[in-house]
């Protein structure tokens, strides 16, 4: 296919506005374009049609935690990165995703180091937007799969981050406990730098939440897990969802966990109507994602994954997920019985949204990347293009076998 070739996507229903919408998609040089100038203008016809058989097109999904997958954890096999990066990203198209921030959880300074430089650069399948550091400026109390001898105060304010990480150029997002950055002073840095900072695994309470939303902060690490439960005298950082002290037009994200393990199918319903706006779904998955049961690495931590649940090796806490983003995406619409289009939303308007990138991701408006996926009305993916040119189709016959399996996994779930 030629880059200037004009693709006309027939027979589909889009996600755009809201809404379903039964209209053509026209793609060109790898953006979604609008089809008037074509006809009026240029009075050109499609080099190509393409029949969708009245299937969804969907923005790409946009994954903004994801520790590894298919073997490779991103925080341990930091000599082979670049490598396990591209093989992460050419695995979750067949999953939806257009676009992802490789995870690291928190590590010492060397592995930083050698990760940072290696994460960016052209790659196949999905675009690598930057990374998100998950740590190690947390709290050793809500530490989850985190190794405590790795965390890190911040007592020399950004120096402190400098210091752990050297470099900062790769880095999409940061999560940290705010009450490491009491003034919120490090947070506006950060802003400032173009980083959307996160709060996490943390035991703030809502007071100290509310002064780094002030200071910048836009997005919560995986709501309800590793930090302070709900509480009615303080709700912590969960009470940031409702909060009347958050700055005039400033949206609270918040990333939620809908693998059918980590949060209740009530919790999400709860998080689905107090704060609607900013629900994104992610998957934090980990290198067991697409390999099963049996022995992996989170970082520095031996994992073990059991019946599709995955245990810091020899303990009960949980250490990510096992589910891929369009699972989560299906376990969450079911759970919360919201529609098609706003469960699709949560992962691409959204997050895209969050990241400030709507303009060319997360959307089929005009000009934005051709970054997109079609879908059966089951949300199972049936084929992924990026840059208006497919990278991955699957077989009626594998679609088939996905939505059989899919409905065993999920009834096992909710």
């Amino acid at each position: 296919m030629s880059q200037s070739e004009l693709l006309q996507f027939v027979n589909c229903r889009l996600v755009r506005n809201h809404k379903l919408i039964k209209e053509d998609l026209w793609v060109r040089n790898g953006k979604i374009i609008n089809p008037e100038p074509v006809f009026f203008d240029e009075k050109q016809q499609a080099h190509r049609q393409i029949d969708c058989e009245n299937a969804i097109i969907a923005p790409g999904y946009i994954e903004l935690q994801i520790n590894g997958g298919f073997g490779v954890d991103f925080s341990y096999d930091v000599d082979t990165v670049a490598e396990g990066v591209e093989k992460v990203a050419t695995e979750l198209i067949k999953n939806g995703v257009t676009a992802f921030c490789p995870t690291i959880v928190t590590s010492p300074p060397e592995t930083y180091r050698k990760i940072i430089p290696q994460v960016m650069g052209k790659r196949k399948g999905a675009h690598v937007l930057g990374l998100h550091l998950e740590g190690p400026f947390i709290s050793p109390f809500k530490k989850g799969a985190h190794p405590e001898n790795c965390i890190k105060e911040i007592d020399k304010g950004i120096d402190s981050l400098m210091e752990t990480y050297s470099d900062l150029s790769n880095t999409k997002i940061i999560t940290m406990a705010p009450e490491k950055d009491p003034t919120g002073a490090v947070t506006k840095a950060l802003t400032e730098k173009g980083i959307t900072v996160a709060v996490g695994h943390s035991i703030a309470n809502l007071a100290q939440g509310e002064v780094a939303v002030q200071n910048g902060v836009r997005l919560i690490t995986h709501l309800f897990n590793a930090m302070l439960p709900f509480h009615h005298r303080d709700p912590g950082l969960v009470g940031l969802l409702t909060s009347k002290n958050i700055p005039t037009g400033q949206e609270i994200y918040f990333g939620i966990i809908s693998d059918g393990t980590h949060t209740h199918p009530a919790a999400l319903r709860i998080a689905h109507r107090a704060h609607p706006n900013g629900l994104i779904l992610v998957s934090d998955a980990i290198a067991a994602l697409g390999m099963g049961d049996g022995k992996h690495h989170l970082g520095q931590l031996e994992l073990e994954v059991c019946d599709g649940k995955a245990f810091i090796a020899g303990t009960n806490t949980l250490c990510g997920s096992i589910a891929p983003l369009d699972t989560c995406v299906r376990i969450f619409k079911k759970a919360t019985d919201c529609s098609t289009v706003y469960a699709i939303e949560c992962a691409t308007l959204h997050p895209a949204n969050c990241l400030k990138i709507a303009d060319t991701k997360g959307t089929l408006n005009f000009g934005a990347d051709a970054d997109f996926i079609i879908l059966t009305d089951d949300l199972f993916v049936k084929s992924t293009w990026i840059y208006g040119k497919c990278v991955y189709r699957c077989t009626p016959e594998e679609l088939s076998l996905l939505a059989s399996r899919s409905i065993e996994q999920f009834c096992e779930c909710i």
